[in-house]
């Protein structure tokens, strides 16, 4: 397994995470959302990068008001499938539940099998779906909920 680092991220990093997004969605935030986000301080950013200091993935999620909302989550495709994600998602929802956040919500595309197993691994349930919801292709998205009491401190090893 390649060595990682996952490390609360600032404006300093946006250029990295631009990148993976680019990488990973057809629908991409701005630079401009990220840094307006990070200025106003409702967004936070997690992200993970190889020996290189090279961003390899990141999570954008949010707490407000005791609850998370997991914005974003992408991995280079030649880091996926070896823990990447599951350790940023570990660390954003470590760095809600010491927030406050009591729950945690989220909306994936219903092709996205992995990220929902990955989802259902930390305790998520889904609660609904937004019929055409993605702008590229108008599929449908599942909405997932997480109680923050009940999320499992032994999974993912982060």
């Amino acid at each position: 397994m390649k060595q990682l680092r996952i490390f609360t991220a600032g404006a300093e990093e946006v250029s990295g995470i631009l990148r993976v997004e680019h990488a990973c969605f057809e629908c991409r935030w701005a630079r401009s959302q990220y840094l307006a986000g990070l200025e106003r301080g409702n967004l936070r950013l997690m992200a993970a990068s190889n020996d290189s200091e090279v961003t390899v993935g990141y999570v954008a999620y949010s707490c407000i008001a005791g609850e998370m909302e997991i914005l974003n989550i992408a991995v280079m495709p030649e880091y996926r499938r070896g823990g990447t994600g599951r350790r940023l998602l570990r660390a954003a929802l470590d760095d809600g539940a010491a927030s406050g956040a009591e729950a945690c919500f989220l909306d994936v595309r219903t092709s996205n099998i992995p990220a929902i197993r990955l989802y259902e691994e930390f305790g998520f349930e889904m609660t609904g779906r937004r019929k055409r919801y993605y702008p590229d292709n108008r599929e449908d998205a599942l909405l997932f909920r997480l109680d923050m009491g009940g999320l499992p401190r032994d999974k993912a090893g982060a």
